[in-house]
Protein backbone atom coordinates (compact mmCIF):
# COMPACT_ATOMS: atom_id res chain seq x y z
CA UNK A 1 0.00 0.00 0.00
CA UNK A 2 1.18 3.53 -0.78
CA UNK A 3 -0.48 5.18 2.22
CA UNK A 4 1.61 7.62 4.22
CA UNK A 5 1.39 6.77 7.89
CA UNK A 6 3.24 9.62 9.60
CA UNK A 7 1.29 12.49 11.12
CA UNK A 8 0.11 14.89 8.40
CA UNK A 9 0.43 18.67 8.63
CA UNK A 10 -2.98 18.91 10.26
CA UNK A 11 -4.41 21.20 12.91
CA UNK A 12 -4.50 18.12 15.12
CA UNK A 13 -0.76 17.53 14.75
CA UNK A 14 -0.05 21.24 15.30
CA UNK A 15 -1.92 21.13 18.64
CA UNK A 16 -0.96 17.61 19.75
CA UNK A 17 0.55 16.62 23.09
CA UNK A 18 3.42 14.91 21.31
CA UNK A 19 4.94 11.59 22.38
CA UNK A 20 8.59 10.54 22.11
CA UNK A 21 9.18 8.12 19.26
CA UNK A 22 8.98 4.37 19.93
CA UNK A 23 11.74 2.20 18.46
CA UNK A 24 10.90 -0.09 15.53
CA UNK A 25 10.76 -3.82 16.17
CA UNK A 26 14.19 -5.42 15.87
CA UNK A 27 14.99 -9.13 15.99
CA UNK A 28 12.75 -11.97 17.15
CA UNK A 29 10.64 -11.48 20.25
CA UNK A 30 7.98 -13.31 22.22
CA UNK A 31 4.66 -12.06 23.61
CA UNK A 32 1.37 -13.39 24.87
CA UNK A 33 -0.46 -11.12 22.40
CA UNK A 34 0.70 -9.26 19.30
CA UNK A 35 -1.51 -6.29 18.41
CA UNK A 36 -1.34 -4.92 14.86
CA UNK A 37 -2.27 -1.25 14.60
CA UNK A 38 -1.62 1.74 16.87
CA UNK A 39 -5.00 3.45 16.64
CA UNK A 40 -7.92 3.46 19.06
CA UNK A 41 -8.70 -0.26 18.77
CA UNK A 42 -5.13 -1.50 19.06
CA UNK A 43 -4.10 0.92 21.82
CA UNK A 44 -7.20 0.15 23.88
CA UNK A 45 -6.65 -3.59 23.44
CA UNK A 46 -2.99 -3.23 24.43
CA UNK A 47 -3.89 -1.16 27.48
CA UNK A 48 -6.47 -3.60 28.80
CA UNK A 49 -4.37 -6.66 28.07
CA UNK A 50 -1.39 -5.13 29.85
CA UNK A 51 -3.58 -4.16 32.80
CA UNK A 52 -4.69 -7.81 32.95
CA UNK A 53 -1.05 -8.85 33.31
CA UNK A 54 -0.41 -10.13 29.78
CA UNK A 55 2.77 -9.46 27.83
CA UNK A 56 1.75 -7.34 24.83
CA UNK A 57 3.66 -6.16 21.77
CA UNK A 58 1.98 -3.57 19.52
CA UNK A 59 3.16 -2.97 15.95
CA UNK A 60 2.33 0.33 14.25
CA UNK A 61 3.22 0.92 10.60
CA UNK A 62 3.89 4.64 11.10
CA UNK A 63 3.56 6.82 14.19
CA UNK A 64 1.09 5.98 16.93
CA UNK A 65 -2.27 7.57 16.12
CA UNK A 66 -1.15 8.51 12.61
CA UNK A 67 -3.94 6.61 10.85
CA UNK A 68 -7.66 7.38 10.96
CA UNK A 69 -7.54 7.67 14.77
CA UNK A 70 -5.48 10.85 14.52
CA UNK A 71 -7.05 12.35 11.40
CA UNK A 72 -10.83 11.96 11.75
CA UNK A 73 -13.60 14.45 12.46
CA UNK A 74 -13.57 13.76 16.19
CA UNK A 75 -17.33 13.23 16.36
CA UNK A 76 -18.84 11.08 19.12
CA UNK A 77 -21.99 9.52 17.69
CA UNK A 78 -24.72 7.54 19.42
CA UNK A 79 -25.67 4.00 18.38
CA UNK A 80 -24.13 1.89 15.65
CA UNK A 81 -23.18 3.20 12.21
CA UNK A 82 -26.60 2.16 10.84
CA UNK A 83 -29.75 3.34 12.57
CA UNK A 84 -31.96 1.19 14.74
CA UNK A 85 -34.63 0.83 12.03
CA UNK A 86 -32.08 -0.87 9.75
CA UNK A 87 -30.69 -3.06 12.54
CA UNK A 88 -34.19 -4.15 13.60
CA UNK A 89 -35.01 -5.13 10.02
CA UNK A 90 -31.76 -7.07 9.63
CA UNK A 91 -31.42 -8.71 13.06
CA UNK A 92 -34.68 -8.39 14.96
CA UNK A 93 -35.67 -6.24 17.92
CA UNK A 94 -33.82 -8.24 20.59
CA UNK A 95 -30.43 -7.99 18.87
CA UNK A 96 -31.16 -4.36 17.94
CA UNK A 97 -31.74 -3.55 21.62
CA UNK A 98 -28.57 -5.42 22.59
CA UNK A 99 -26.52 -3.50 20.01
CA UNK A 100 -28.03 -0.22 21.22
CA UNK A 101 -27.05 -1.05 24.80
CA UNK A 102 -23.57 -1.98 23.58
CA UNK A 103 -23.22 1.37 21.82
CA UNK A 104 -24.34 3.21 24.95
CA UNK A 105 -21.83 1.17 26.96
CA UNK A 106 -19.17 2.14 24.41
CA UNK A 107 -19.98 5.83 24.80
CA UNK A 108 -19.88 5.60 28.59
CA UNK A 109 -16.64 3.62 28.32
CA UNK A 110 -15.07 6.34 26.17
CA UNK A 111 -15.87 9.06 28.68
CA UNK A 112 -14.80 6.90 31.62
CA UNK A 113 -11.50 6.05 29.89
CA UNK A 114 -10.77 9.74 29.33
CA UNK A 115 -11.68 10.61 32.92
CA UNK A 116 -9.82 7.68 34.55
CA UNK A 117 -6.58 8.49 32.79
CA UNK A 118 -7.02 12.28 32.69
CA UNK A 119 -6.55 12.35 28.90
CA UNK A 120 -6.57 15.96 27.74
CA UNK A 121 -8.53 15.84 24.47
CA UNK A 122 -11.05 18.71 24.67
CA UNK A 123 -14.30 16.72 24.98
CA UNK A 124 -17.45 18.75 24.26
CA UNK A 125 -21.15 17.79 24.16
CA UNK A 126 -23.75 17.91 21.40
CA UNK A 127 -24.19 16.45 17.90
CA UNK A 128 -26.63 17.79 15.30
CA UNK A 129 -27.93 15.78 12.33
CA UNK A 130 -28.91 18.25 9.57
CA UNK A 131 -31.25 17.19 6.76
CA UNK A 132 -30.34 18.54 3.34
CA UNK A 133 -33.67 17.48 1.79
CA UNK A 134 -37.16 18.41 3.03
CA UNK A 135 -38.35 14.80 2.62
CA UNK A 136 -35.87 13.60 5.24
CA UNK A 137 -37.14 15.76 8.10
CA UNK A 138 -40.21 13.71 9.04
CA UNK A 139 -38.05 10.61 9.42
CA UNK A 140 -35.51 12.46 11.60
CA UNK A 141 -38.29 13.69 13.88
CA UNK A 142 -39.89 10.25 14.09
CA UNK A 143 -36.50 8.69 14.78
CA UNK A 144 -35.81 11.09 17.65
CA UNK A 145 -39.16 10.14 19.18
CA UNK A 146 -38.41 6.45 18.66
CA UNK A 147 -35.15 6.75 20.53
CA UNK A 148 -36.99 8.49 23.37
CA UNK A 149 -39.82 5.97 23.59
CA UNK A 150 -38.53 2.59 22.36
CA UNK A 151 -34.88 2.83 23.43
CA UNK A 152 -35.40 4.96 26.55
CA UNK A 153 -32.94 7.54 25.27
CA UNK A 154 -34.05 11.04 26.39
CA UNK A 155 -31.17 12.97 24.82
CA UNK A 156 -32.46 13.10 21.21
CA UNK A 157 -34.81 15.89 20.13
CA UNK A 158 -36.27 16.93 16.75
CA UNK A 159 -35.28 20.26 15.23
CA UNK A 160 -37.48 22.32 12.93
CA UNK A 161 -35.88 24.30 10.15
CA UNK A 162 -35.97 27.42 12.30
CA UNK A 163 -34.50 25.64 15.31
CA UNK A 164 -31.71 24.13 13.25
CA UNK A 165 -31.01 27.49 11.58
CA UNK A 166 -30.59 29.02 15.04
CA UNK A 167 -27.79 26.51 15.70
CA UNK A 168 -26.16 26.14 12.27
CA UNK A 169 -25.62 29.36 10.34
CA UNK A 170 -26.63 28.00 6.97
CA UNK A 171 -29.72 27.98 4.76
CA UNK A 172 -28.74 24.59 3.32
CA UNK A 173 -30.90 22.52 5.70
CA UNK A 174 -34.59 21.90 6.34
CA UNK A 175 -34.57 20.46 9.87
CA UNK A 176 -33.13 17.47 11.65
CA UNK A 177 -32.40 16.38 15.20
CA UNK A 178 -29.99 17.08 18.02
CA UNK A 179 -28.35 14.47 20.22
CA UNK A 180 -27.30 16.00 23.52
CA UNK A 181 -25.60 12.69 24.39
CA UNK A 182 -23.24 12.91 21.42
CA UNK A 183 -20.29 15.24 21.14
CA UNK A 184 -16.76 15.69 19.85
CA UNK A 185 -13.11 15.65 20.90
CA UNK A 186 -9.53 16.18 19.70
CA UNK A 187 -8.97 12.75 18.10
CA UNK A 188 -5.18 12.77 17.93
CA UNK A 189 -4.73 13.85 21.54
CA UNK A 190 -7.12 11.08 22.57
CA UNK A 191 -5.05 8.51 20.63
CA UNK A 192 -1.77 9.80 22.06
CA UNK A 193 -3.26 9.76 25.54
CA UNK A 194 -4.21 6.12 25.07
CA UNK A 195 -0.67 5.37 23.90
CA UNK A 196 0.80 6.98 27.01
CA UNK A 197 -1.30 4.95 29.42
CA UNK A 198 -0.87 1.70 27.43
CA UNK A 199 2.90 2.06 27.58
CA UNK A 200 2.74 2.97 31.27
CA UNK A 201 0.71 -0.20 31.88
CA UNK A 202 3.51 -2.29 30.36
CA UNK A 203 2.59 -2.69 26.69
CA UNK A 204 5.63 -2.67 24.36
CA UNK A 205 4.90 -0.24 21.53
CA UNK A 206 6.86 -0.23 18.24
CA UNK A 207 6.46 2.45 15.57
CA UNK A 208 7.53 2.16 11.92
CA UNK A 209 6.95 -1.58 12.19
CA UNK A 210 4.44 -2.54 9.52
CA UNK A 211 3.19 -6.10 9.79
CA UNK A 212 4.06 -7.79 6.50
CA UNK A 213 2.82 -11.34 7.09
CA UNK A 214 1.04 -13.56 9.62
CA UNK A 215 2.06 -17.21 9.81
CA UNK A 216 -0.27 -19.50 11.78
CA UNK A 217 1.36 -22.79 10.76
CA UNK A 218 3.48 -23.32 13.87
CA UNK A 219 2.87 -23.62 17.62
CA UNK A 220 2.95 -19.80 17.88
CA UNK A 221 1.59 -17.22 15.46
CA UNK A 222 4.49 -15.39 13.81
CA UNK A 223 4.04 -11.77 12.72
CA UNK A 224 6.89 -10.50 10.54
CA UNK A 225 7.97 -6.90 9.93
CA UNK A 226 10.89 -5.56 7.92
CA UNK A 227 12.98 -5.51 11.10
CA UNK A 228 11.93 -8.55 13.06
CA UNK A 229 9.37 -11.15 14.11
CA UNK A 230 6.95 -11.45 17.01
CA UNK A 231 5.89 -14.92 18.13
CA UNK A 232 2.64 -14.83 20.11
CA UNK A 233 -0.21 -16.97 21.38
CA UNK A 234 -2.75 -14.48 20.00
CA UNK A 235 -2.78 -11.87 17.24
CA UNK A 236 -5.26 -8.99 17.15
CA UNK A 237 -5.63 -7.32 13.75
CA UNK A 238 -6.60 -3.70 14.46
CA UNK A 239 -5.16 -1.90 11.42
CA UNK A 240 -8.54 -1.07 9.81
CA UNK A 241 -8.17 0.31 6.27
CA UNK A 242 -4.42 0.79 6.59
CA UNK A 243 -3.72 -2.94 6.97
CA UNK A 244 -5.16 -3.63 3.52
CA UNK A 245 -3.16 -6.38 1.85
CA UNK A 246 -2.14 -8.14 5.07
CA UNK A 247 -4.98 -10.64 5.49
CA UNK A 248 -7.40 -11.59 2.73
CA UNK A 249 -9.95 -12.69 5.35
CA UNK A 250 -10.26 -9.02 6.32
CA UNK A 251 -9.67 -7.51 2.88
CA UNK A 252 -12.75 -9.20 1.44
CA UNK A 253 -14.95 -7.40 4.01
CA UNK A 254 -13.13 -4.11 4.70
CA UNK A 255 -12.05 -1.58 2.12
CA UNK A 256 -9.95 1.59 2.56
CA UNK A 257 -11.25 4.92 1.30
CA UNK A 258 -9.89 8.44 1.73
CA UNK A 259 -11.68 11.31 3.46
CA UNK A 260 -10.58 14.91 3.84
CA UNK A 261 -10.76 17.76 6.37
CA UNK A 262 -9.91 21.46 6.18
CA UNK A 263 -9.33 23.85 9.08
CA UNK A 264 -9.96 27.55 8.60
CA UNK A 265 -8.12 30.40 10.21
CA UNK A 266 -9.59 31.33 13.64
CA UNK A 267 -13.01 32.91 13.07
CA UNK A 268 -13.05 35.11 16.16
CA UNK A 269 -16.46 36.67 16.76
CA UNK A 270 -17.80 34.95 13.62
CA UNK A 271 -17.79 31.49 15.25
CA UNK A 272 -21.37 31.91 16.49
CA UNK A 273 -22.46 32.70 12.94
CA UNK A 274 -21.37 29.16 12.06
CA UNK A 275 -22.39 27.00 15.05
CA UNK A 276 -24.04 28.82 17.93
CA UNK A 277 -23.98 26.10 20.61
CA UNK A 278 -20.56 24.47 19.92
CA UNK A 279 -22.11 21.14 18.92
CA UNK A 280 -20.67 19.00 16.13
CA UNK A 281 -22.75 18.67 12.96
CA UNK A 282 -23.15 15.87 10.42
CA UNK A 283 -25.57 16.19 7.51
CA UNK A 284 -27.80 13.66 5.79
CA UNK A 285 -25.78 13.23 2.60
CA UNK A 286 -24.52 9.74 1.80
CA UNK A 287 -21.09 11.33 1.26
CA UNK A 288 -21.52 13.20 4.50
CA UNK A 289 -20.38 16.71 5.38
CA UNK A 290 -19.29 16.86 9.02
CA UNK A 291 -17.94 19.83 10.90
CA UNK A 292 -17.39 21.50 14.25
CA UNK A 293 -15.53 24.36 15.91
CA UNK A 294 -12.07 23.85 17.35
CA UNK A 295 -10.94 25.01 20.76
CA UNK A 296 -9.28 28.05 19.16
CA UNK A 297 -12.33 29.01 17.09
CA UNK A 298 -11.59 27.45 13.71
CA UNK A 299 -14.13 25.64 11.57
CA UNK A 300 -12.96 22.03 11.07
CA UNK A 301 -14.90 20.89 8.00
CA UNK A 302 -14.87 17.38 6.54
CA UNK A 303 -16.23 16.78 3.07
CA UNK A 304 -15.60 14.69 0.00
CA UNK A 305 -14.09 11.24 -0.48
CA UNK A 306 -11.80 9.57 -2.97
CA UNK A 307 -11.51 5.91 -3.83
CA UNK A 308 -7.85 5.47 -4.67
CA UNK A 309 -4.89 4.20 -2.68
CA UNK A 310 -3.25 7.64 -2.60
CA UNK A 311 -4.33 10.75 -0.74
CA UNK A 312 -4.90 13.93 -2.73
CA UNK A 313 -2.01 16.40 -2.64
CA UNK A 314 -4.36 19.41 -2.16
CA UNK A 315 -6.86 18.42 0.56
CA UNK A 316 -7.66 21.97 1.67
CA UNK A 317 -8.53 23.07 -1.87
CA UNK A 318 -10.51 19.85 -2.36
CA UNK A 319 -12.65 20.44 0.76
CA UNK A 320 -13.18 24.18 0.30
CA UNK A 321 -16.06 23.93 -2.27
CA UNK A 322 -17.96 21.55 0.04
CA UNK A 323 -17.53 24.03 2.90
CA UNK A 324 -18.65 27.02 0.83
CA UNK A 325 -21.74 25.20 -0.35
CA UNK A 326 -22.87 25.10 3.30
CA UNK A 327 -21.30 28.39 4.43
CA UNK A 328 -21.00 30.71 1.40
CA UNK A 329 -20.45 33.69 3.72
CA UNK A 330 -17.03 32.22 4.63
CA UNK A 331 -15.66 32.82 1.11
CA UNK A 332 -13.22 35.38 2.49
CA UNK A 333 -11.87 33.00 5.17
CA UNK A 334 -8.48 31.34 4.68
CA UNK A 335 -7.93 27.59 4.86
CA UNK A 336 -4.83 27.16 7.03
CA UNK A 337 -4.70 23.35 7.25
CA UNK A 338 -5.89 20.55 5.01
CA UNK A 339 -5.34 16.82 5.42
CA UNK A 340 -6.68 13.45 4.43
CA UNK A 341 -6.91 10.06 6.05
CA UNK A 342 -7.74 6.47 5.26
CA UNK A 343 -10.66 4.75 6.95
CA UNK A 344 -12.06 1.26 6.54
CA UNK A 345 -15.63 0.78 5.33
CA UNK A 346 -17.76 -2.33 4.89
CA UNK A 347 -20.58 -3.14 2.49
CA UNK A 348 -23.20 -2.79 5.24
CA UNK A 349 -21.34 0.02 7.07
CA UNK A 350 -21.39 -2.17 10.20
CA UNK A 351 -18.06 -3.09 11.84
CA UNK A 352 -16.31 -6.31 10.91
CA UNK A 353 -15.59 -8.05 14.24
CA UNK A 354 -14.66 -11.69 13.87
CA UNK A 355 -12.67 -14.59 15.20
CA UNK A 356 -10.64 -15.29 12.05
CA UNK A 357 -9.13 -18.44 13.55
CA UNK A 358 -8.58 -19.94 16.98
CA UNK A 359 -5.69 -17.51 17.53
CA UNK A 360 -6.43 -14.44 15.37
CA UNK A 361 -9.17 -11.87 16.02
CA UNK A 362 -10.06 -8.64 14.25
CA UNK A 363 -12.16 -5.50 14.75
CA UNK A 364 -12.23 -3.03 11.87
CA UNK A 365 -14.43 -1.40 9.23
CA UNK A 366 -16.01 1.20 11.52
CA UNK A 367 -17.15 3.21 8.49
CA UNK A 368 -16.87 6.54 10.29
CA UNK A 369 -18.05 5.48 13.76
CA UNK A 370 -14.65 4.66 15.21
CA UNK A 371 -14.24 7.44 17.78
CA UNK A 372 -17.02 6.01 19.91
CA UNK A 373 -16.84 2.29 19.04
CA UNK A 374 -13.16 1.49 18.50
CA UNK A 375 -11.84 1.99 22.07
CA UNK A 376 -14.62 -0.23 23.42
CA UNK A 377 -14.07 -2.85 20.74
CA UNK A 378 -10.40 -2.91 21.70
CA UNK A 379 -11.52 -3.79 25.21
CA UNK A 380 -13.82 -6.49 23.77
CA UNK A 381 -10.86 -8.00 21.91
CA UNK A 382 -8.90 -8.06 25.17
CA UNK A 383 -11.88 -9.72 26.89
CA UNK A 384 -12.09 -12.31 24.10
CA UNK A 385 -8.44 -13.24 24.64
CA UNK A 386 -9.38 -13.85 28.29
CA UNK A 387 -12.25 -16.10 27.19
CA UNK A 388 -15.13 -13.64 27.61
CA UNK A 389 -16.90 -13.92 24.27
CA UNK A 390 -20.49 -12.78 24.94
CA UNK A 391 -20.40 -9.32 23.33
CA UNK A 392 -17.88 -10.55 20.77
CA UNK A 393 -20.29 -13.25 19.63
CA UNK A 394 -23.10 -10.70 19.21
CA UNK A 395 -20.89 -8.60 16.95
CA UNK A 396 -19.99 -11.72 15.01
CA UNK A 397 -23.65 -11.95 13.96
CA UNK A 398 -23.65 -8.52 12.37
CA UNK A 399 -24.43 -8.69 8.65
CA UNK A 400 -21.11 -7.71 7.03
CA UNK A 401 -21.11 -9.37 3.60
CA UNK A 402 -17.96 -9.56 1.50
CA UNK A 403 -17.48 -7.05 -1.28
CA UNK A 404 -18.57 -8.59 -4.59
CA UNK A 405 -15.64 -9.92 -6.54
CA UNK A 406 -13.30 -9.99 -3.53
CA UNK A 407 -10.37 -7.59 -3.03
CA UNK A 408 -9.62 -7.29 -6.76
CA UNK A 409 -13.07 -5.99 -7.76
CA UNK A 410 -13.78 -3.81 -4.70
CA UNK A 411 -12.44 -0.64 -6.29
CA UNK A 412 -14.37 -0.39 -9.58
CA UNK A 413 -17.59 -1.59 -7.96
CA UNK A 414 -17.24 0.87 -5.07
CA UNK A 415 -16.56 3.78 -7.41
CA UNK A 416 -19.70 2.91 -9.39
CA UNK A 417 -21.82 2.61 -6.25
CA UNK A 418 -20.47 5.77 -4.62
CA UNK A 419 -20.96 7.73 -7.83
CA UNK A 420 -24.62 6.75 -7.79
CA UNK A 421 -25.12 7.86 -4.19
CA UNK A 422 -23.17 11.09 -4.76
CA UNK A 423 -25.51 11.85 -7.67
CA UNK A 424 -28.52 11.10 -5.45
CA UNK A 425 -27.19 13.60 -2.87
CA UNK A 426 -27.30 16.32 -5.53
CA UNK A 427 -30.79 15.57 -6.84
Amino acid sequence: MAFKTDHPESWYAATAHALPSCAPLAGTGRADVCVIGGGYTGLSAALHLAEAGLDVVLLEAGRLGSGASGRNGGQIHTGQRRDQDWIEAQMGLDDARALWRMAEDAKAFLHALIARHAIDCDVRPGLVTADHKPAYVAHSHAYARKLNEVYDYPHAAPLSREELRAIVGSDAYFGGMIDHGGGHLHPLNFALGLARVAEAAGARLHEHSRALSIDESGPKVRVATAGGVVEADWVLECGDGLQDGLDRRVDTHVMPIANYIAATEPLGARTREVISNDAAVADSRFVVNYYRLSADGRLLFGGGESYTRRLRPDPGAFVRPYMLKIFPHLADVRIEYGWGGILGITMSRMPFVRKLSTRVLTASGYSGQGVMLAPYFGKLLADAVAGQLGAFDLLGRLPVPPFPGGPLMRWPLLVAGMSYYALRDRL
